[in-house]
């Protein structure tokens, strides 16, 4: 270095030699870089969509994601419409992830309703009066609940009272089990042959078309609920494995729940211990109906949905609540019973439901005229009935 310092000239050829070797390191990284661009671009003959073109290929997903449905339903060009535009982050509609939540009611949204009656209250009937390793202990009160569901089944008729008896006779009749044994009751009943259709068990009779209508949903960063009116163990016994959402976002009527050493403790007044098993403890608290449902919704999940799918009054809280001053684009969809062919079928309630949707600002959804198939080819509904 010194040698250097004396020998300037020496010293600005030094300087000058490593500036050339970086100057042809860089050049030879940049040729490599061109070349990499070279092999990974598109090739000359390859088409690139346009934005016309890609819009066309979400739209054809759209309707390939609702195959079950025809083309003239309502929901399937407004719903396919209400995704491309919720989802465009420059569309002034848009909803975040976050704030994608939709509800579904259960019985006669999701799964058959009558056949002939609600799958809850077959259930019950079934342990109060026909299961034989529960029948002779049956209380007088689950029994007479029991008689009043057979006239409901036989006329169609559901008394008022009702829906409060049979909760209270569910919390009763299903008392002492663990939230796994219940389930499997549930299971177990459900694997049972439906009575109005053939080749169908009652854990089979879903609506196919509204299954797309979750999983187009969820395939579109959705989060489902399902709302229902049914006991919430039973519900998530008959959803478990044909709805693919966790058991917490599966939400009923409720009973009351103890640990097995509890006794008549007031849950304040015992600590769950390590010999402890959490089961039913017989107490009804509440159905899980209208307004019920709106309360269960703040209460549950914190946040107004975006949009509702239902089928009857026990739905019609729920439904305003979401397209009421709701801060995103919302809405309500609620189903017609109207087909007397393929489902057990009702004129007069699809009329009414029909109707309610006119004055409410709902779509309706006729399962006649907006459905391909109900529950598939190979089921055929073996009896009419108005």
């Amino acid at each position: 270095m010194e040698e250097n310092k004396k020998n300037p000239a020496l010293l600005w050829k030094v300087i000058a030699g490593v500036l050339a070797v970086a100057l042809i390191v860089v050049s030879c990284l940049y040729i490599a870089g061109l070349s990499n661009k070279a092999n990974t671009a598109v090739p000359a003959d390859t088409a690139v969509p346009s934005n016309a073109e890609s819009s066309s290929s979400v739209d054809e997903a759209s309707q390939d994601a609702l195959s079950l449905w025809t083309e003239s339903a309502p929901l399937k060009s407004e719903l396919t419409e209400y995704i491309d535009t919720i989802t465009d982050e420059n569309s002034a509609d848009f909803i975040p992830v976050e704030n994608r939540i939709a509800v579904f009611d259960m019985d006669g949204t999701l799964c058959c309703e009558t056949d002939p009656g609600y799958f809850d209250h077959k259930l019950l009937y079934h342990r109060v009066m026909e299961d034989p390793d529960y029948k002779d202990q049956a209380s007088e009160e689950e029994k007479e609940t029991c008689e009043e569901i057979e006239e409901y089944f036989e006329t169609g008729s559901y008394p008022s009272d009702l829906s409060v008896k049979h909760g209270k006779a569910v919390a009763s009749a299903f008392k002492g089990m663990t939230p796994d044994e219940f389930d499997a009751y549930v299971k177990d009943y459900a694997s049972t042959p439906m009575e109005s259709y053939s080749n169908m068990t009652n854990a089979q009779a879903f609506y196919k078309p509204m299954l797309q209508v979750v999983e187009y949903l969820q395939d579109n960063d959705f989060t489902v609920y399902v709302i229902s009116g049914t006991d919430r163990f039973i519900t998530r016994g008959l959803c478990d494995g044909t709805i693919d959402i966790p058991m917490s976002q599966m939400i009923g009527s409720d009973e009351n729940l103890v640990a097995t050493n509890q006794g008549d403790k007031d849950g304040l007044e015992y600590t769950f211990s390590h010999d402890d098993k959490v089961i039913t403890g017989g107490e009804f608290i509440i159905k899980n109906l209208k307004m019920n449902k709106v309360s269960v919704i703040e209460k549950e999940i914190g946040e107004q949905p975006v949009l509702c799918f239902g089928n009857s009054s026990g739905d019609a809280a729920m439904a305003n609540f979401t397209i009421t001053d709701n801060k995103y684009k919302s809405g309500a969809y609620l189903l017609c019973c109207d087909d007397l062919e393929r489902e057990n079928g009702n004129t007069e309630k699809a009329d009414k439901m029909r109707s309610s949707c006119e004055e409410n600002g709902w779509t309706a959804v006729s399962m006649k005229d907006d459905w391909t198939t109900i529950y598939g080819d190979d089921v055929t509904y073996t009896k009419n009935s108005n």
